[in-house]
């Protein structure tokens, strides 16, 4: 049975039970303590948590999932994946322990004709936690399996909990027993490698305290309603039915190791070395075209730096396996080809994945080359000064600055005849990561701090926004924070924050900033608002300061807002919207939005395209925005279904997270998007959009900001008095500026050319003479001293080899000039063949010189380059340089 097949059974069944159908959220996870979605439930947390009530009493979805803590494992055992699919069923107060397992038995075991799996019932095991003897009955006496296959276990394996204060409670898992070829018998207890889990049912009826591990904490007591949370792991299940002895011989995974095999030659099965880089491929490739399916990008930071990890850990083993050329595009094809047959948004947005994947291909091949100069350097360096062992931090350096994998940096240091300090190279690595783990920790009780704001939502429920329609209006304080902690009453100074149960000030969210203005009580009280944020979905937190008076939570109060501040990022927002469109039109669907930003007068938008926009088509994108503008096209908003607005082909920005109802704002006949925000009523009011230029923010995405209204007229006013001003100074017209400057500008470069050749002539005049000044140390013809203050490293160099050339004969020559540049002292030395002989490199004496200068330096034993922080030292580096060449010989 394929895999879309399992997802559509799974779908079928609980929806033809009256479970409501939830599609699988997107995997940038909509927590601020979660970087990705590790868990099918996470996207149900806020109904778990009490914060949001759920759409239905039951719901099923099959929801993706990564995971990476255990990246470096991934490819070495079959068990290790990142992506992975999450079956889940819940519950939110209707059905429980009996309802779940009688569920879980009919699916799994019904025949499928009839539309279930089809496995056979003497083949399940079953697992319940210690004192569940209500799980424990139900199975063997509602579902009839015998006592012999239900094994009790500890909190580790079968208690769940979030791993922070919360809902929590029993398990009961379903394994298959895969026979005596995968180990003894004696059931899940003993052996979890033949009896794996495919199934846990999650029994939530308590709540849970503060604590570590999975083990230690306290039970606070019963949860008010008793829900269920369960989930089917998808690829276990197809591992099951398609008879295959581990999830990468799978349906979806196989086929991108047998393109990896046809792409470098390796057979499957051929060597552990290949197995596990063909692994690592599989999995790796099919999450990077999830996540950027999804809206990730590469970067180096959070989810983009997991995505850049994981896409160049592929990359790296298709090298090992012997692929020479870019190889991204026909796994990622692949991909989306198997997996798109389960998401079809990977159809569409082929152009789109396909562009960011190759670019971070081409990012990383360049980095190769790029590290593999600094792993060179390296190299040089630790054999100049006699070591063996290239050092754990240039390790750490090359692989988290260059992305280099240690393997690599093992293998090109290897090739020198050089090893190098795993343990170092380990021991930072870990350091880096019990940082992240600390973070990671300090975030994950960030939800503890939200309880004040769920107390005020379970009180008075959402925040009615009527900032659509109105500007202003009459509402109540329903409630008040004072320094985080809710409170009654707040006095004149206080900084506070205030909860209204209906209100027009708009809350920042989808790029747009939040309203500013104030809230005046009957009392004659004013609160000056001057941020606004949704902690908890759905509650408006107004933040500010009384400025007038005492605030009393059940106060009547009349809010306004800025009405100048709203129209002005009003104008922002449509006008993204506008420069969205033309970017698409121009660049192609590619151009998706991947974050903006609109405040007063201004915006920012960040778009996928793997290159440089060029400053032609920019200018034709702005063309066609004002174009836009002048055809005076009406803004519209209109409520629709989820479904709907995408048959309209309303456009939605990756990664944000959407409702069975939206609203999509439309511009006449030039836009249409999926949006919460606030807009012009006719584009003729934004007057003039200028866009300022565009830049790169990370591999693949590039940002374009621009001004609109009034800031766009007062740039150009400003671009126009300069213009002027360059008029009266060059005695032209505007349209022959460009002309007449660059004519200036060259003119002045062949003079600075002219320059440089007089003084590099002047500097090297002076090499005969320094030949003929040398001194003799036991027949080494020694010349150092300085020249001017000003010489390049360039002609410095050039010195140097000249007067190193001026030195007649077999006699050993070394040659140490030393300048100040740029306040900085700089030094460069050579030596002939005759005087390395003698065991003078010219690597170990810039060493000594620029240890002397308070920095560093290094290069090739004939010749080498050295500078530092201190040219007041430059005295002392000649005497170092003197005495060690006496040393020497």
């Amino acid at each position: 049975m394929e895999s879309a097949e399992i997802r559509r059974r799974w779908l079928s069944f609980f929806e033809e039970r009256g479970h409501a159908v939830v599609p699988s959220a997107s995997l940038i996870a909509d927590d601020p303590t979660l970087l990705l979605v590790p868990a099918g439930m996470v996207p149900f947390k806020p109904y778990f948590l009490g914060e949001t009530k759920p759409p239905a009493p039951t719901l099923t979805s099959v929801q993706k999932c990564v995971r990476t803590p255990d990246i470096e494992e991934v490819g070495k055992t079959t068990r290790h994946g990142t992506f992975f699919q999450m079956c889940g069923n819940f519950s939110f107060g209707d059905y429980f322990k009996e309802g779940a397992i009688k569920y879980a038995w009919e699916l799994l075991t019904s025949s499928v004709a009839d539309g279930g799996y089809g496995l056979e019932p003497e083949k399940l095991w079953i697992t319940v936690y210690l004192d569940d003897d209500e799980a424990e009955q139900i199975w063997r006496e509602k579902i009839g399996v015998p006592a012999e296959r239900i094994q009790r276990l500890g909190k580790k394996d079968n208690f769940w909990s979030m791993g922070v204060p919360g809902p929590c409670g029993p398990c009961s898992e379903i394994n298959y027993d895969r026979g005596p070829e995968f180990g003894v018998e004696g059931g899940p207890a003993v052996n979890d490698e033949r009896y794996v889990e495919i199934w846990n049912l999650v029994f939530m009826q308590y709540e849970r305290g503060a604590g570590d591990g999975k083990e230690d904490f306290p039970i606070l007591g019963d949860l008010p309603s008793k829900n269920i949370d369960t989930g089917l792991g998808l690829e276990r299940l197809a591992m099951i039915l398609q008879g295959v002895q581990n999830m990468y011989e799978t349906d979806t995974l196989r086929v991108v190791m047998d393109k990896a095999t046809e792409l470098t030659g390796v057979r499957y099965g051929a060597a552990r070395s290949t197995d596990v880089s063909l692994r690592v491929v599989a999995d790796h490739i099919r999450t990077s075209t999830m996540l950027i399916g999804d809206g990730v990008t590469p970067g180096n930071e959070g989810r983009g730096y997991v995505l850049r990890r994981i896409m160049r850990r592929a990359i790296r083993n298709m090298r090992l396996m012997g692929a020479t050329g870019p190889v991204v595009q026909a796994l990622v094809d692949v991909v989306i080809n198997t997996m798109g047959q389960q998401y079809p948004e990977l159809v569409t947005d082929r152009k789109r994945i396909e562009t960011v994947a190759l670019a971070e291909e081409a990012a990383f091949l360049k980095a190769i080359k790029g590290g593999t100069n600094i792993l060179d350097t390296a190299v040089t360096e630790t054999k100049a000064a006699g070591g063996t062992v290239l050092s754990g931090d240039k390790a750490f350096l090359l692989h988290d600055t260059w992305g280099f994998p240690i393997d690599l940096t093992l293998e090109m240091a290897a090739e020198q005849g050089l090893s190098v300090d795993e343990p170092g190279f380990r021991r930072l690595m870990q350091e880096q990561r019990d940082r992240a783990k600390a973070d990671a920790k300090a975030k994950k009780t960030g939800h503890a701090d939200m309880s004040a704001y769920r107390e005020i939502a379970d009180g008075s429920g959402a925040t009615e926004f009527t900032g659509y329609a109105t500007t202003q209006g009459e509402s109540t304080i329903v409630g008040l924070l004072v320094n985080g902690v809710s409170a009654p009453a707040a006095s004149e100074g206080d900084e506070v924050e205030v909860v209204l149960d209906r209100t027009p000030f708009y809350a920042e969210g989808g790029g747009q900033l939040a309203d500013q203005g104030r809230i005046k009580l009957d009392s004659g009280a004013v609160i000056v608002v001057r941020d606004v944020q949704q902690p908890v979905p759905g509650v408006s937190v107004h933040k500010g300061s009384v400025q007038v008076g005492e605030v009393t939570v059940g106060a009547s109060a009349y809010a306004a807002i800025d009405i100048n501040r709203r129209r002005a990022i009003a104008r922002a927002h449509s006008a993204t919207h506008l420069t969205h469109q033309a970017l698409r039109d121009a660049l192609g669907p590619t151009a998706a939005q991947a974050g903006s930003e609109n405040s007063p007068g201004r915006f920012r938008f960040d778009f996928g395209s793997p290159n440089a926009v060029p400053g032609s088509v920019l200018t034709d994108v702005e063309q066609k925005i004002n174009d836009v503008l002048s055809r005076e096209l009406d803004v519209t908003a209109e409520i629709m279904s989820i479904d709907e607005a995408k048959k309209q082909g309303a456009i939605a920005e990756f990664g944000e997270k959407y409702g069975e109802r939206v609203r999509v704002v439309t511009i006449g006949d030039f836009s249409k998007e999926l949006c919460g925000g606030t807009h012009v009523g006719n584009t003729a009011q934004l007057g003039l959009v200028k866009l300022l230029g565009e830049s790169s923010i990370g591999s693949g995405v590039r940002r374009v900001e621009a001004l609109v209204g009034v800031d766009a007229y007062n740039f150009l006013a400003k671009e126009h008095t300069v213009v002027a001003q360059l008029q009266e100074l060059v005695k032209g017209r505007p349209e022959e500026l460009p002309e007449k400057i660059a004519s200036m500008l060259g003119k002045l470069k062949d003079a600075e050319k002219e320059i440089e050749k007089f003084r590099a002539e002047k500097v090297l005049q002076a090499a005969a003479g320094l030949a003929a000044g040398a001194q003799d140390i036991r027949g080494v013809a020694l010349v150092v001293g300085t020249v001017p203050d000003g010489t390049g490293a360039d002609d410095l160099r050039k010195l140097v080899l000249d007067v190193r050339g001026r030195i007649q004969g077999d006699r050993p020559a070394v040659v140490a000039l030393f300048t100040t540049a740029n306040d900085r002292p700089l030094t460069v030395i050579a030596t002939n063949e005759a005087a390395r002989e003698r065991g003078l490199k010219a690597g170990d004496l810039v060493r000594t010189a620029a240890k002397t200068l308070g920095g560093g330096g290094g290069g090739k034993p004939d010749v080498a380059q050295g500078g530092g922080q201190n040219p007041g030292a430059i005295p002392e580096a000649i005497s170092a340089v003197e005495r060690l060449v006496v040393e020497t010989v």
